[in-house]
């Protein structure tokens, strides 16, 4: 439409459409989307395998046919019910950690662990032994 209209039609979303090639550069950089689809199954596995061995500590609701693997919501569970004076501490103790943006959605509350494309491998690892060592001090 643009290029019929001699770019009269309406200005492009000029930023977006660069930070786009940035991405789709980047994502070539990694391997491509095989390359990416694997590591988007490992981060999340690893994930969904820390919350399963917490021993119901972490604890993430939903049903395992729909969990997300890019935003994997959880709860700090004791005495059978959530504890937000944990979560609270956790967020506190993550951001010390350089660990930010894990507060869950205001309507849900608990913790949200976003795992996007340009989130490594080795960040969801320490993220994981931050979320074993928590578990271990406030258990």
């Amino acid at each position: 439409i643009h290029i019929e209209n001699g770019s009269m039609y309406n200005t492009p979303p000029t930023f977006s459409i660069y930070i786009a090639n940035k991405m789709f550069d980047w994502i070539k950089r990694q391997g491509g989307l095989k390359a990416m689809n694997e590591l988007s199954n490992k981060k999340s596995s690893a994930v969904y395998e820390t919350l399963e061995q917490s021993n119901g500590f972490y604890v993430n609701s939903i049903d395992k046919k729909y969990r997300s693997r890019t935003n994997i919501p959880l709860r700090i569970i004791t005495n059978g019910i959530p504890n937000e004076k944990l979560e609270t501490l956790f967020l506190k103790e993550a951001i010390q950690s350089n660990m930010i943006e894990l507060k869950g959605h205001r309507a849900v509350g608990g913790i949200r662990i976003s795992l996007y494309n340009g989130v490594t491998l080795e960040e969801t690892n320490q993220l994981l032994n931050f979320m074993r060592t928590f578990q271990t001090n406030n258990s």
